[in-house]
């Protein structure tokens, strides 16, 4: 495992039992695991809780850890389990949307977006906005993670199909279809 740079050798140490080698990869991930529980979980404090709870069954799984993807995409998928768990164990359904409006701002060109100063053109940019985020809640749960994994967290194919547990050529599919979705929903916005 030694040959993943820096992150495989904290990793087999902390799979050897040392501590400092797994909070530094708890303070390493701690951030985005937040970022990622938050967009399942909404209440500030329960995201945290998961994270921790997440960090947890890392910890204590981490002999099974075998460097078959990053560790990261190995993090991700406890973290998103154990976020479902937990909203299951809430009687609660996931939050309605797994993307904020900064993020749909990213998907259709950030800057485009922020140059356009008239009224008419900002009335523009939040239909655009609205119609992005009306056409990503309407996608089907697959399609939804598979692009948020891709265009948000900017995962490669092959770390979202460990993540997803599905083959890479699932995940262009499911990227395709969601991508193809949101574009047909913007198509008679933008002409």
């Amino acid at each position: 495992m030694a040959d993943g740079g820096p992150e495989g050798l904290l990793v087999e140490r902390a799979q050897a039992g040392d501590r400092r080698a797994f909070d530094l990869l708890v303070l390493k991930y701690q951030h985005r695991l937040v970022k990622l529980i938050g967009r399942y979980v909404r209440d500030h404090a329960e995201v945290l809780d998961v994270a921790q709870d997440s960090f947890i069954k890392a910890y204590r799984a981490l002999p099974g850890f075998r460097a078959e993807s990053a560790f990261y995409t190995w993090l991700y998928r406890i973290a998103i389990n154990t976020a479902k768990n937990h909203l299951a164990s809430q009687s609660r359904r996931a939050a309605e949307s797994a993307i904020d409006v900064d993020d749909v701002e990213h998907l259709v060109g950030e800057t485009a977006l922020k140059e356009m100063a008239t009224p008419e053109l900002m009335l523009m940019r939040d239909e655009v906005q609205q119609a992005v985020m009306d056409a990503f809640e309407g996608l089907p749960e697959e399609l939804r993670t598979a692009i948020t994994l891709r265009e948000i967290e900017g995962m490669s194919y092959e770390d979202i199909a460990a993540a997803m547990d599905c083959p890479v050529g699932t995940v262009r599919s499911r990227i395709f279809r969601a991508r193809d979705a949101i574009n047909r929903r913007l198509e008679p916005l933008l002409g």
